[in-house]
């Protein structure tokens, strides 16, 4: 009996080190860290750095603050005064009132009324993170009874040592345990898309407990259910009449020519408990029976060649014999398919006995097939399982089921259906995997997808649509998403995810393309909101509002918008977005405008014709004027300074102390000049190894050097050599000038681009030069301005990269400059 149980006890553990719902080891560890201290262990860590889960009972007055770093800190360490990047979850701050999520020092969560608290006695919770995505709960199972989640719309995916820490007051800890995530963040996932929303018609509020998630609604929804059954098993002597589905069947076992061409299957020599246990088994991968009908549901395992289940009777049957103690005959004994626990397999239908090849196989040729799926403006697509249909979809369900024309025909007509993502969908209801080709544009056909999803109310493709958009979200792209999940509640996220992002680079937004002015009001009027809303001129804001307003085709400045007002009325001009003036006119603050301007605009028409617009402009001139009184510039947030704003430091003249590299030298304007590449402010490297004469120094020195060059090297094929400056960590410019020097030799550059980068890795061309012979002489300075969309776009990295030879022909591949320095708006 003990070694039994030993093997027990094992397969108990291996269950759970594969990503089960339990802790791994239930162990007794209990340590208290005092107060503005942190306990680091070296089983406090990731497998994997940016994901894992953290599992751990607590008990506290308030403050239980668990820290996530790339590295372990000391004991002493306290996330307050540390500058290297990490996550801390504060349950219980506040006097044990609020949950706090900070990143980087910077508090980005800081709720009240969640179920979240400290106690007086021990209480279980656990944190988990994947890919930025911050999920907690309470209790002693991890990944169960979640309680709160956020997104980090810029992931740290190198956290993986945890840290216990705390407060102002002891905190005690126990039974911390670190587990892996796997396929465990999916079921985290599904949570992502909640929102409140009752917007639900009455026929939706039948099959709504059904719907609430995946794991409601799914293949058990249709054990034994007479809905879209086509096959009838006829059991035992009383002949029970059993409905089931043939594809499902085939899929899990070999049931051969019972299905082919026949309704029916008869098996009189079987009791109705034993085929219940069989389908139990297939349709929701485990099931109860009596020990002695273990032998009778072997038989007929056998018999359909459901050879795991057979296999797992067989093993009981043994080990009953080898120790009845084992089981009591007076209690039913439970069966699982293993792949359940340990072999996560494909998310489609993983918990249960069924080959998903065949399936998609009988997806392919057709077998068992029983509707016919038509596309309106394309021929048949495909023909279709209405189980597997439904199994994923309650909108299909109702359609198969309601009694209308789809109830009883084999054909459905399905309109205003994107074809390309239909496909997508009905494949992934067969595979459970999303399969776009390179050639695709994903972007667009993820929205369409995600649409279609909506439409079916298929959640894990819903869920796998956001992922992938938030994965792919650009500067280029959050216009086109909010314009289509704007009407989506369950996009919640995205669309917050979208409206910081858009804010962030509202420049660029408002400047690379008109789509902008498509947006909602809700929507806009979010962005001009939002607290990280980031511009290099307070007249871009206004700008892009008058663009709104008249839904513009192409780009203009107000004082378009001005020249349009003298011969028109705003009624005409602004048309329904009329009644939204006076709001969003009050997003602008004009007290940041330029004298001059506002001195423009107390003349213009857009004064004379919308008062808004002329109390707006009085009050930022009498403000730059004789100021404000500090109360009122406290209360009135048109007279406080953006909170994510840039310096402005513009080229005036070659080699002027203007400059970024110039200004970080200063330490931004602390002390006195000292070399920024001495003093770790800026890097800069060279394709050529250090010497004599490639030195980074020399670049952002105040001294000429006759000889300084980055010399060439072998990339993608082909020669090559650059210059790559890095402006530093957490600085960003949008750069709209540069300068370059060069050395003392003839090896003038013709051809080079300057660009830039926000990892180092990927990079875009902000300037190209072909055939520029600007530079011809030793010594030489020159200027040159960064114009187009791109130069709206915030860069850490920038690079100067030869892209042909220079004019000297004994080394035509260095790159000669002693000299460089960069212009615009930093922060």
């Amino acid at each position: 009996m003990n070694s039994e149980f030993t093997c027990r006890k094992r397969r108990f553990l291996f269950f759970f080190s594969q990503g089960g719902h339990i802790m791994e080891k239930k162990q007794k560890k209990f340590l208290t860290v005092a107060p503005f201290e942190c306990a680091w262990h070296d089983d406090l860590r990731f497998r994997e750095a940016g994901r894992g889960c953290v599992a751990f009972d607590a008990f506290a007055h308030n403050d239980v603050t668990i820290v996530f770093r790339e590295n372990a800190g000391s004991q002493h360490y306290h996330y307050k005064r540390d500058n290297s990047p990490h996550y801390t979850v504060i349950i219980g701050s506040h006097r044990n009132k609020r949950l706090n999520i900070e990143v980087n020092g910077k508090t980005v969560v800081d709720v009240v009324g969640v179920d979240l608290c400290c106690s007086s006695t021990f209480q279980s919770y656990w944190i988990s993170i994947y890919d930025g995505l911050i999920s907690i709960g309470k209790g002693r199972y991890p990944f169960q009874n979640l309680v709160f989640q956020w997104l980090d719309s810029n992931p740290n995916r190198s956290v993986q040592y945890v840290g216990l820490s705390s407060w102002d007051r002891h905190v005690g800890y126990r039974n911390f345990n670190v587990l892996p995530l796997m396929q465990n963040h999916i079921s985290l996932w599904k949570h992502v898309d909640c929102c409140e929303y009752d917007g639900m018609d009455d026929t939706d509020e039948e099959l709504q407990d059904d719907f609430g998630g995946y794991e409601n609604w799914g293949l058990q929804t249709f054990l034994e259910n007479w809905e879209l059954s086509d096959l009838i098993i006829i059991v035992g002597a009383d002949e029970r009449a059993v409905p089931a589905h043939k594809v499902i069947l085939a899929a899990s076992g070999n049931f051969g020519s019972n299905l082919s061409g026949e309704s029916c299957i008869h098996l009189p020599d079987f009791s109705y408990p034993i085929l219940h246990a069989l389908l139990e088994y297939i349709y929701t991968g485990h099931t109860c029976i009596q020990e002695s009908h273990l032998n009778s549901l072997k038989s007929l395992s056998l018999q359909f060649e459901v050879v795991m289940l057979a296999r797992q009777c067989e093993e009981m049957m043994e080990r009953f014999k080898l120790n009845k103690k084992l089981f009591d005959s007076g209690r039913s004994i439970e069966i699982s398919y293993p792949s359940s626990r340990w072999n996560c397999g494909t998310v489609f239908l993983n918990k249960l006995p069924i080959d998903v090849k065949r399936l998609n196989h009988f997806r392919l040729s057709g077998e068992y097939t029983d509707v016919d799926i038509h596309i309106e403006g394309h021929d048949k697509v495909a023909r279709s399982h209405r189980i597997i249909l439904g199994l994923w979809s309650v909108p299909f369900t109702k359609m198969f089921t309601n009694g209308m024309t789809e109830s009883v025909s084999s054909e459905v007509h399905l309109k205003d259906v994107y074809f390309e993502a239909f496909k997508i969908m009905f494949e992934f209801m067969y595979t459970g995997v999303v399969y776009m080709e390179d050639s695709m544009d994903i972007d667009t056909l993820l929205l369409q997808l995600l649409l279609l999803a909506d439409q079916f109310g298929v959640s894990l493709l819903h869920q796998e649509c956001c992922k992938r958009l938030l994965e792919h979200l650009s500067e280029d792209s959050v216009c086109q998403i909010l314009q289509v999940i704007s009407s989506i509640p369950s996009c919640k996220l995205i669309k917050e995810t979208c409206e910081r992002k858009f804010s962030m680079n509202f420049d660029y937004c408002t400047t690379a393309s008109i789509d902008f002015v498509m947006l909602d009001k809700a929507t806009f009027g979010s962005i001009l909101q939002h607290p990280d809303l980031t511009v290099t001129s307070e007249e871009r804001v206004l700008n892009a509002i008058l663009l709104w307003f008249v839904k513009a085709e192409e780009l203009f400045g107000w004082d378009r918008v001005d020249e349009i007002m003298l011969n028109s009325t705003p009624e005409l001009i602004l048309g329904d977005r009329l009644e939204s003036v006076e709001d969003f006119l009050s997003y602008v603050r004009f007290p940041l405008l330029s004298f001059s301007v506002l001195k423009k605009l107390e003349k213009s028409n857009l004064c004379r014709c919308l008062p808004t617009v002329n109390n707006l402009v009085k009050e930022a001139s009498s403000f730059l004027e004789i100021g404000a009184s500090g109360n009122e510039k406290d209360l009135n947030v048109r007279f406080q300074h953006r909170r994510s704003s840039f310096k402005e430091l513009q080229y005036i003249c070659n080699g002027d102390g203007n400059g970024v590299l110039y200004y970080a030298g200063t330490s931004y304007g602390e002390h006195q000049w000292v070399n920024p590449v001495l003093s770790k402010k800026v890097s800069i490297m060279a394709s050529s190894p250090l010497s004599r004469f490639t030195d980074p120094k020399v670049l952002v020195s105040r001294t000429y050097q006759g000889t300084s060059f980055a010399g060439p090297r072998m990339e993608g094929g082909r020669n090559t050599s650059w210059w790559t400056i890095d402006v530093g960590h957490s600085h960003q410019l949008i750069c709209n000038y540069y300068t370059v020097r060069q050395d003392g030799s003839r090896a003038f550059i013709r051809n080079w681009s300057f660009q830039g980068s926000t990892d180092g890795n990927n990079w875009t061309n902000l300037r190209v030069h072909e055939n520029d012979v600007t530079i011809c002489k030793p010594g030489q300075f020159a200027s040159w301005p960064i114009v187009g969309s791109n130069a709206l776009l915030p860069f850490r990295f920038f690079r100067l990269v030869l892209t042909d030879t220079t004019t000297d022909t004994t080394n035509p591949w260095n790159f000669c400059i002693c000299f460089l320095e960069l212009y615009g708006y930093f922060r």
